[in-house]
């Protein structure tokens, strides 16, 4: 099921563009002078993984599967951008040595992560974004399934 369908090309552009520009709502949350560095473009590559793997193999189930569908992928943008960006930070930590042990390190992945996903779902812009970007990619992923068959 690698085939590519118009479904999956939507999805993923849709997600994709998704996390794109909530990466730019989440920067204005970062702390004063910290450098962003390829956080949209990253975010960018997952919201198109996400879209492409997930939402878009499964529509052509229906309205109310393709809303679950397009939340289901939101809800995995939202999970594997704050996986990646944690550990990307716990690894720019760990190269300048300031964990003890490799747990350590883990731990403040899993903190880092948690701590950013708090602030992330409770800025209301974001969380607002994130929805309708994921509801948009389901039912359009939807609408090109039935469309290009």
């Amino acid at each position: 099921m690698i085939y590519p369908t118009a479904a999956k090309l939507v999805a993923a552009l849709i997600l994709g563009a998704t996390g794109f520009l909530l990466s730019g709502l989440v920067m204005v949350l970062l702390p004063e002078g910290t450098d962003p560095g390829w956080f949209p473009q990253i975010n960018l590559v997952l919201g198109v993984l996400v879209g492409w793997i997930t939402v878009g193999r499964r529509a052509g189930r229906g309205i109310s599967a393709a809303i679950g569908n397009g939340l289901t992928g939101g809800a995995l943008l939202l999970f594997w951008g704050l996986f990646v960006q944690a550990f990307n930070e716990m690894l720019r930590l760990a190269l300048r040595k300031r964990y003890d042990g490799p747990m350590e390190a883990l731990m403040a992945m899993l903190g880092k992560g948690f701590e950013w996903g708090v602030l992330s779902v409770t800025y209301p812009p974001f969380l607002i974004g994130l929805l309708v970007g994921a509801v948009a990619a389901g039912l359009a992923s939807e609408m090109a399934a039935k469309l290009w068959r």
